[in-house]
């Protein structure tokens, strides 16, 4: 009897340290939601003339703390460290337009998709092409560590309940990769097939650099694919995350995320 007493004892000590709740219990306690975003991804999160940090993610992580109560406080933490998980208590959740894979499944809790991307090619204002499939062969740019460089060498596996598979039927001549989102953008500027003959990257950036002014349209026709964006939490608190996911549930059916996706891409991609 003493031993297995002492056998359960030792097991609670090596538990996780998040319980069921606890989360739940610090945000009511503190009256702040710390949320881990982005810095500078416009128009999902960035800061603005006046230094303050704004954008989709942002209104929606600020309607989500105001569902519970509390005031959110943001962390633009670095994103392999952001969506790495073990976060020892410094995020309660990260809204940062996070795609949810098989990896990250691994280490996160997937709370809810709040909004899907469709990703596009873009090409330079002058160029000819008319259908995305006149781009095999071409030089294709990418952001790297993206879902967009996943897809176009053939390794995107996305892990959300109700989204198809994805199809492959691009074969680029060459993938350039880049570090930052708008990179490849400013190499597609400079003319056609200058530096890179196409870039593939979520519909919202493509045409937010549109409306900034550079002279670049998207391929008509299909959407390369649509990739899913969650809100996550770290693992260890399921009833934390069913509670996340509750206020995403009703904010997509009364109407607010279709609003706020609307307010920053001028297009409801909630549904």
């Amino acid at each position: 009897m003493r031993l297995a007493l002492i056998g359960v004892l030792a097991a609670a000590l090596m538990a996780p340290a998040a319980f069921a709740g606890e989360t739940m219990d610090r945000v009511t306690s503190t009256g702040i939601l710390k949320v881990a975003t982005n810095a500078g991804w416009p128009p999902q999160s960035y800061l603005d003339d006046s230094n303050q940090l704004v954008g989709f993610d942002i209104d929606v992580a600020n309607e989500v703390a105001k569902r519970l109560g509390v005031t959110a406080e943001f962390d633009t933490p670095e994103w392999g460290v952001m969506t790495g998980g073990h976060w020892s208590g410094r995020w309660d959740v990260a809204v940062g337009s996070i795609t949810p894979t098989k990896p990250r499944s691994e280490v996160l809790d997937f709370a809810g998709i709040y909004y899907y991307t469709p990703y596009v090619f873009a090409v330079n204002a002058d160029s000819t092409v008319t259908d995305p499939k006149e781009l095999n062969g071409k030089k294709i740019g990418v952001e790297t560590g993206t879902t967009s460089e996943e897809y176009i060498n053939r390794q995107l596996v996305i892990d959300a309940p109700g989204v198809a598979p994805v199809e492959y039927w691009l074969e680029p001549g060459e993938v350039k990769t880049y570090a930052d989102s708008m990179l490849p953008f400013d190499d597609l500027r400079l003319g056609d097939g200058v530096r890179v003959d196409a870039v593939i990257s979520g519909e919202q950036t493509v045409l937010n650099a549109i409306k900034n002014g550079y002279p670049i349209k998207v391929v008509p026709g299909d959407y390369a694919f649509r990739e899913p964006l969650v809100v996550v939490a770290d693992k260890g608190d399921p009833e934390w995350t069913a509670k996340v996911s509750e206020i995403i549930t009703a904010m997509k059916d009364d109407g607010t995320l279709g609003t706020l996706t609307t307010k920053w891409y001028g297009k409801d991609y909630s549904q």
